[in-house]
């Protein structure tokens, strides 16, 4: 799944990662002494770039008219009285594992703003970057995480909006993985060889590089840079081991590889499944190609039994190893997209940004399945019934992690800051909780 470039990024960050874990494991954490039940042990986030149009996905509009709805349906799930798309059959099966928020709403149709107050429940302006959930939760777990891998990982890119670390330190930004995991992978002996360089060329190479370092052997007295270079080789030890075992997808058989779908979008969700076995506490899958401005039904017809398959196949895969309830995944997008169609030039039946009304699925960790809450208008254009805002939504990630989202958020310049934002967002969807 990775190049020579991004075999390099991956050394760097699971070498801070490993001098991380030695020197300052113990960093506070909030943890959420009321909560009823274990904690969610991983997050998973789907993260639907672009913005999804809710209107083809979970909550569709068939009486509309094609202006709204361009022509497509509903269709019954396995649970009485809930409908989505017709574009989603298989998640349609599975609908007694998830739960839909028909209301999500905010003020920004810029995807750097979106972006950045979905994933922090804040609007920029203040002089601040504040960190990624990703980010926050990769640090506050990593107390509690005896893996070798980085805690927050990236399939396979980053989102690129904004620094999703923040004013973190780099160890707690995402290790994108890079390339395509539907690509095949070139392995000697069971090695995942980054660019295709097996397991001895790679050894040579590690040793000429040490051979050259003549600054680290003559430096002996430094502590820090023995511990970089310590760090290295833990690292080095880490991509050459049982650990990175995870990312290599033909350990799985092939009929698991086919259940995902052989698309990028289902090996990511594959590859999600392997990291949550690893304990890895925070994944996400950067699915690409949903800004849909031109021609919007043409690209959901690839778009939509791609995403069907793998999000459909994780759910019952997580279901079935019995991880489902230790895992808590959420899927959204920065914003939905508009739900009257631009049948205009030159966007030819296009839909673009809208933050009015769109929709979030959320999923095990304690969310229960087979529930709907809030709902929009007959259009799809304005929530009216219990509109829920992203600080609203990551309140209940961060309470069903574990975490207490009102608790101090520690920093470097020592500034008094929380997690979250605390107004008006305490358990405002709480009926969603398993039990």
């Amino acid at each position: 799944m990775i190049n020579r470039r991004e075999f390099i990024k991956m050394m760097a960050l699971c070498g801070a990662y490993a001098t991380f874990s030695r020197s300052s494991g113990q960093l506070l954490a909030a943890p959420l002494k009321n909560l009823k039940r274990e904690p969610a042990r991983s997050v998973i986030e789907i993260w639907v770039w672009g913005g999804p149009s809710h209107l083809e996905t979970f909550d569709p509009k068939p009486g509309a008219g094609k202006l709204y709805n361009g022509g497509y349906g509903d269709i019954p799930t396995n649970v009485k009285g809930i409908r989505i798309s017709e574009f989603l059959p298989k998640l349609a099966q599975h609908a007694d594992k998830y739960s839909i928020i028909r209301s999500m709403c905010h003020g920004t149709n810029g995807h750097e703003t979106a972006t950045y107050l979905m994933q922090t429940g804040r609007m920029p302006g203040d002089g601040i970057t504040y960190p990624a959930i990703g980010a926050v939760l990769a640090m506050l777990k990593s107390k509690d995480y005896k893996g070798k891998l980085p805690p927050y990982i990236a399939l396979t890119t980053n989102k690129g909006r904004f620094s999703e670390n923040g004013f973190l330190s780099d160890r707690f930004k995402p290790l994108a993985t890079g390339s395509n995991p539907n690509n095949p992978q070139f392995l000697v002996d069971g090695f995942v060889a980054p660019g295709g360089i097996d397991k001895a060329h790679l050894t040579r190479r590690q040793k000429y590089a040490e051979e050259l370092d003549s600054f680290n052997r003559a430096i002996t007295s430094c502590r820090e840079l023995r511990d970089f270079a310590a760090a290295g080789q833990e690292a080095q030890a880490v991509l050459t081991g049982d650990d990175a075992k995870a990312f290599d997808l033909n350990l799985e058989t092939p009929a698991m590889r086919d259940r995902y779908g052989r698309t990028r979008f289902g090996q990511c969700c594959l590859a999600a499944r392997r990291l949550v076995e690893m304990g890895v506490p925070y994944i996400t899958i950067n699915a690409q190609g949903w800004d849909t401005h031109k021609k919007h039904f043409e690209s959901m017809q690839k778009l939509g039994p791609e995403f069907d398959q793998g999000f459909s196949a994780l759910l019952e895969d997580l279901s079935e190893k019995k991880l489902l309830d230790t895992t808590l995944i959420w899927c959204t997008g920065e914003f939905g997209r508009t739900p009257k169609v631009d049948y205009n030039e030159p966007w030819n039946g296009g839909r673009n940004h809208y933050c009015r009304c769109f929709s979030t699925v959320v999923a095990g960790g304690g969310f229960a399945g087979g529930r709907v809450l809030g709902k929009s208008d007959e259009r799809g254009e304005f929530p009216v019934e219990r509109p829920v805002s992203p600080v609203d939504l990551l309140w209940s990630i961060y309470e069903l992690a574990g975490i207490d989202p009102a608790a101090k958020l520690p920093n470097p310049r020592n500034l008094d800051l929380n997690i979250l934002p605390s107004s008006g967002s305490k358990n405002k969807i709480k009926e969603l909780y398993m039990g």
